[in-house]
Order: C-alpha cells, then structure tokens, then sequence
C-alpha cells in the first residue's frame, strides 16, 4: 500500500485515438488526462455519454492502452489486467447454471483456491453483501439488485485492492439503484478498498464520492475535480448536496458547448 498522503495511481498525459481502417477515419476519445488517485479514495468518474469515462476505466483496468502517456500504479506503468484491479460491469455477467456461492468463488476456484479460508472469505462477503440465505439461488431467481450484489462480491473475494466499477447501478430502477448506493458505501466503508466509480448521474456521484473528476464531452478531458467534503450519510436534499449539483451541472453544461 502506498504511504499516506501519496497517490497510488498516476494517470500521465494519457491520450486515446481509435481508429476505423475500414472508414479512414480517428476519433480522439481521451486528450491529456492528467489526475492521481489515493489509497483508499473513492472516486468518480462524472460526464456525459461519449466522454471516455469507461474508456478511461479500461485503460486503468488494463483492458486497453493510451495511444500516448502511461497509467503507473506502485510506480510500475499498468500494462495488462492484474488480480490487484477488480471489474464490477454495468451488466453483473453471472454464470446463468452456477448459484450464487459458486459464483461468488468462481476466481478462486480457478486459480486452485479451494481451502478453508477462501470458504470463509465467501461467507463473510455473502453476509456483507446482504445475500445471506441465498447462496443455493440460480441468477434467474434472484432480483436485478440481488445480481448485482453477487457480482459485487465476485470481485471481492478476490481481494483487489483497486475496485473499478463502471456504471454498476444504471440498469436498476431508481429506488433498488439508491439502496444499493448505500450498501456499496456501507462495504467500501468495510473493506477500504481504492474505488473508481463511472457514473453519468450527477446526484450519484455527489452522494457516493470523496472527489470528483468532471469530465468534458468529447474528446475527454478533466473540466474540474471537485471534493465533497459533507459527512456520510449524505442528505440528498441538503443546501450542500442541492449547490453541489447546481454548480456540476453548469461545469457539464458548459463543458457540452465546446
């Protein structure tokens, strides 16, 4: 783990260019993000569609590579997906004929995992995640919130110690979406990961986050990193949160005309 008050990834200049062969034609996703992020920070990543958030996201998950510029963690430069960075999708992607234990230690397993310890890690985290009592459930019986919990706990068990989640809540109706928004603090709470949260929801990203980056539409840049300093739980309707808003939504509004 880093030492206090130093970053734990570093995020250099990065640029990000696709190209079409077939159409001759360069689309410039990213355009110079600079930004570190701490040990145990929860970050946002906050802007409109087509920004490049999840672009970003797999640059920092190893899942793609900056066109220029680097991404450091450790002081060693990310070059491929690693077991320290954990992926939590917008779709939780279970294993439909598993239930929920097995898929919850589907990783494990895999890597040959199989002792007592892992068994208990899995137990822990079926409790933490609120799933206690459904561990024999197929994905099919289980709620859209219920999966997602499952898929929570699948990257846990793991034990990353970066947790990227790229839009985790955004299929889920309003009501099961800010119920799980307090659950997923109420766990990051419990096991300090670092968290790099994507999100396009302005009232979600002020709710959950320590800081968050604003981003420009594209190409995307940083328009402002913005600390929410208010305790939590955090009081949606509050002067605080309600000014928050306001001045997030002129940034993107203002970062759309461009």
């Amino acid at each position: 783990m880093a030492p206090v008050g130093e970053s734990l990834i570093q995020i250099k200049g990065v640029r990000k260019v696709f190209q079409d062969p077939k159409k001759g034609v360069e689309t410039l996703a990213l355009d110079g993000i600079t930004l570190e992020i701490r040990p145990n920070e929860f970050l946002l990543l906050l802007g409109p569609s087509g920004c490049g958030k999840t672009t970003l996201l797999n640059i920092l998950a190893g899942f793609d590579y900056p066109t220029e510029g680097e991404v450091v963690l450790h002081g060693r430069r990310v070059e491929g997906t690693s077991p320290d960075r954990g992926v939590i999708f917008q779709s939780p992607n279970l294993f439909p004929w598993l239930t929920v234990w097995d898929n919850i230690l589907y990783g494990p397993r895999a890597r040959g995992e199989t002792g007592e310890e892992v068994r208990a890690r899995a137990e822990w985290l079926i409790q933490l995640v609120g799933l206690k009592g459904f561990e024999h459930h197929r994905p099919h019986e289980l709620s859209g919130g219920m999966q997602q919990r499952v898929a929570v706990a699948r990257v846990l068990i793991n034990e990353p110690e970066i947790v990227l989640a790229d839009e985790p809540f955004a299929a889920l109706d309003e009501h099961t979406r800010r119920r799980l928004q307090g659950e997923f603090l109420r766990i990051w709470e419990e096991t300090r990961k670092t968290v790099v949260f994507v999100t396009h929801s302005i009232e979600e990203a002020i709710f959950l986050a320590d800081r968050i980056v604003v981003m420009s539409s594209r190409p995307g840049r940083v328009q402002e990193i913005i600390r929410i300093a208010a305790p939590r739980p955090r009081d949606r309707t509050s002067p605080e949160f309600v000014q928050h808003m306001r001045r997030i939504l002129s940034l993107i509004e203002s970062g759309n005309s461009h």
